[in-house]
C-alpha cells in the first residue's frame, strides 16, 4: 500500500467523529506507516509503550491468519478499556488502530465502525 493511501486512511477516519483520539496505519512488522492523532490530547502511551503496542499488533494479525481459512478473516476488533477504547480493522497484513474516548456511548463507537467498513473494504479489494 502506498504511503498517501495510509495517509488518505487516516485523514478520513480520523475525520468521522470527534470521539477519535488516534488513528494509525500500522504495518506488517509494526512500523507506524500514518497516522493522525486528535490535537488537544496528551497521548495515553508513551514512545517506548506505543512501539510495543504496535509490535502487539503486527504479532498478534500474523498469528490469527492461522485462524482464517476455518473462520474466515478478521474483520474489525473492538476492546474496551479502563481508560480507552479501541478499534482495530484489517486491510491484508496492515491494521488501521483507532482509539476512542472511553465515555463514548455504545452507538457513537457501532457508528463509528460502520463509517470505517466501506474505507477498509475500498483498500482491501484493490
Amino acid at each position: 500500500m502506498l504511503k498517501k493511501d495510509c495517509e488518505s486512511i487516516s485523514d478520513v477516519i480520523a475525520g468521522i467523529s470527534p470521539y477519535i483520539r488516534f488513528v494509525g496505519v500500522i504495518g506488517e512488522s509494526g512500523e507506524l506507516l500514518a497516522y493522525k492523532r486528535r490535537p488537544d490530547l496528551i497521548p495515553l502511551l508513551d514512545e517506548k509503550n506505543t512501539k510495543y503496542q504496535f509490535s502487539h499488533i503486527a504479532m498478534k494479525t500474523d498469528l490469527e491468519g492461522f485462524f482464517d481459512k476455518n473462520l474466515g478473516e478478521i474483520e474489525f476488533s473492538w476492546e474496551e478499556r479502563k481508560k480507552v477504547q479501541t478499534i482495530s480493522f484489517a486491510i491484508k497484513k496492515i491494521r488501521v488502530w483507532i482509539s476512542i474516548d472511553k465515555k463514548v456511548i455504545r452507538s457513537e463507537v457501532l457508528r463509528i465502525i460502520d463509517s470505517c467498513l466501506p474505507i477498509v473494504k475500498k483498500y482491501s479489494d484493490a
